[in-house]
């Protein structure tokens, strides 16, 4: 499967992009943020590339790094959002202040991003919230996946408007009180995540 495309960037139009490698020109789909940072038409350039490819159609997206990239991969484990979609949201905004919106638990002003609904709003925080893939890209501030396994306790209770640091905090500490105990290892994670929860609503509204 293709990783990238390297050749001669031959034209630039709303939320596409042709580049030629070798003689052949590829017709690539691309977020009309992404236009800006590729190299201007005639210059040599690198499209880090994805294929969709089903009995119907055959689509190549096309982004100026691997880090958008993978934030267009995260869109598209949202229920609803499809490559299209995606790339719509994309189009406005840059990774980094998409990723900012997200992390902050942002409802207002992520429903403000063209192409993003409230319902679509809702949906991207409490899928994407703590949980995005992203890596540094040239010192930029990695967002890591979340390595709690509470993180899904800390998102709800961020959600009722506690602060995130205090949140995972208390999280942390209660997880740590039950660490020794058999029973509360034994028991699934969700009965394991409803007894933090409640017992974290309590501590954090002391």
């Amino acid at each position: 499967m293709f990783n990238s495309l390297s050749g001669i960037i031959t034209g630039k139009f709303p939320q596409k992009l042709f580049i030629d490698t070798h003689g052949i020109e590829w017709d690539v789909t691309v977020p009309d943020s992404a236009l800006d940072k590729l190299p201007s038409v005639g210059s040599e350039g690198r499209v880090y590339v994805w294929m969709q490819h089903t009995d119907n159609l055959m689509n190549l997206y096309g982004f100026a790094s691997d880090r958008d990239r993978q934030l267009f991969f995260d869109l598209l484990k949202v229920d609803g959002i499809g490559p299209k979609g995606a790339v719509k949201i994309m189009n406005n905004t840059t990774t980094d202040q998409l990723v900012s919106i997200l992390e902050n638990g942002d409802l207002a002003m992520l429903e403000k991003v063209p192409g993003v609904g409230k319902k679509t709003a809702a949906k991207m925080l409490l899928q994407l919230k703590g949980k995005l893939t992203l890596e540094s890209d040239g010192g930029t501030t990695a967002v890591r996946k979340a390595s709690s396994p509470y993180a899904d306790v800390i998102t709800a209770l961020v959600d009722m408007g506690y602060d995130k640091a205090k949140a995972g905090d208390a999280v942390a500490r209660i997880a740590d009180q039950f660490a020794g105990d058999d029973s509360f290892a034994s028991g699934s994670q969700s009965a394991r995540e409803d007894l933090i929860f409640r017992r974290a609503i309590v501590e954090l509204a002391n």
